[in-house]
């Protein structure tokens, strides 16, 4: 890794305090993506040394893994799914456990593939794709990584958008990421959502291509977070910021420079953490995508993890938005108290406190706006009616929050 500075007056000050960490050796469970380069460059560079703690990264193999062992306590905190979170909260399909939700970790850089076997059929755009679903014939099957997560969410509303019912016209099935070259090179699947390096590995081993990017669907949207058990936020409040602390200034090195950029994807590319080519992982990092079906293009909304800070807040609006999406797809039956979840999840008091504490700049709205795919305006002002915007549907069974 490139060297970078220390300054540790304000923050040795600040731990040898009252406000030293309660805990000081944390669980930190991830998963084999690019997008958890902020824990890792954390974790190994010297940024949570400083706060006084101690991170054990534990590379998971399933997000459903993952989500088990943060609520039985064999992890501390966690990488996680944004809709994970809030599915746990709610008690989608079992009981519910209340959660916490530190800070945002990253925007973009989320992919749907398809097939070369497809791909060979012509099926090479969403056109295409949709003439194929309307064939008689059996269903395409498509994979994503939980059942509640953001690929299934993305993948959800880019069929929704292209005249494809996601519950009714294709299958879907849960596949961990690290698994999905896998199921696509034996057939089992034809396409998938998930994040990279897994869409650019298949495209360089030419196991398939990529149709959409996620920041098609949602210039900047809201895809990892850092997360807790609630009880864990309220019983070590300290720890919490400083671990947040540390992840906002990995998060801020990675994007002071390219040379940074590039330092992180060699360093996440080992065996320890990704495990993947340095070559899938370090173009997409840096915003080249190739599609596997000619097309190059440097992308002004890639993967970030700083973004002077606008990539961090746990923005209500975020939090909003994927509880509109179940009850969209009918995982809540009922609008729930929108807004009220959303202030217990998102932990925007402690984020501020972490920020400024960095002089890193917090938007001044926890609300922000976008435009998707489809036309559709979010601002997180209304999200009943939004939610009411799109056919609302309902499935014969919801999800369990840890299944699969």
């Amino acid at each position: 890794m490139t060297d970078h500075p220390i300054t540790p007056g304000a923050s040795l000050a600040w731990v040898a305090g009252s406000d030293a960490p309660e805990k000081t050796v944390l669980n930190l469970g991830f998963m084999a993506l690019t997008d958890s380069a902020s824990l890792i460059v954390a974790a190994t560079q010297g940024f949570v040394e400083k706060y006084g703690l101690t991170l054990n990264l534990r590379r998971q193999t399933s997000w459903a893994t993952l989500c088990e062992k943060l609520l039985n306590g064999e992890l501390d905190a966690a990488q996680a799914l944004y809709g994970q979170v809030y599915s746990i909260h709610l008690g989608l399909g079992g009981r519910a456990r209340e959660m916490a939700i530190l800070m945002n970790l990253c925007q973009n850089g989320q992919t749907i593939n398809l097939s070369e076997p497809l791909k060979r059929a012509g099926v090479t755009s969403s056109e295409a794709l949709s003439a194929r679903v309307r064939q008689n014939g059996a269903k395409l099957t498509f994979a994503q990584t939980f059942p509640t997560g953001t690929h299934a969410m993305w993948l959800n509303y880019w069929l929704a958008s292209q005249g494809i019912h996601p519950l009714q016209d294709v299958n879907t099935v849960v596949v961990p990421p690290s698994q999905m070259l896998a199921h696509l090179k034996a057939g089992r699947i034809d396409g998938f959502c998930a994040g990279d390096p897994w869409g650019a590995l298949a495209v360089q081993q030419e196991q398939g291509f990529t149709l959409a990017t996620s920041q098609m669907i949602w210039p900047d949207h809201p895809e990892k977070v850092l997360a807790v058990t609630a009880a864990f936020a309220e019983q070590y409040p300290n720890t919490s910021r400083a671990l947040t602390m540390a992840v906002l200034e990995a998060s801020r090195f990675i994007e002071q420079s390219e040379a940074n950029q590039r330092s992180t994807a060699q360093l996440i590319s080992a065996p320890p953490y990704v495990d993947a080519p340095l070559s899938a992982i370090e173009p997409r990092l840096l915003g080249q995508y190739q599609d596997g079906l000619g097309h190059a293009w440097q992308d002004p909304h890639s993967l970030r993890f700083f973004a002077d800070g606008q990539v961090n807040l746990p923005y209500l609006s975020d939090g909003l938005w994927f509880m509109t999406q179940f009850r969209r797809w009918g995982l809540l039956r009922e609008d729930p108290d929108y807004l009220a979840i959303a202030y217990q999840v998102q932990r925007l008091d402690h984020y501020r406190e972490a920020a400024s504490a960095l002089d890193i700049a917090v938007p001044a709205s926890p609300l922000r706006s976008s435009t998707l795919l489809d036309g559709s305006h979010w601002d997180g002002s209304d999200p009943a009616g939004y939610a009411r915007s799109f056919a609302l549907h309902s499935l014969s069974d919801s999800p369990q929050p840890c299944a699969l």
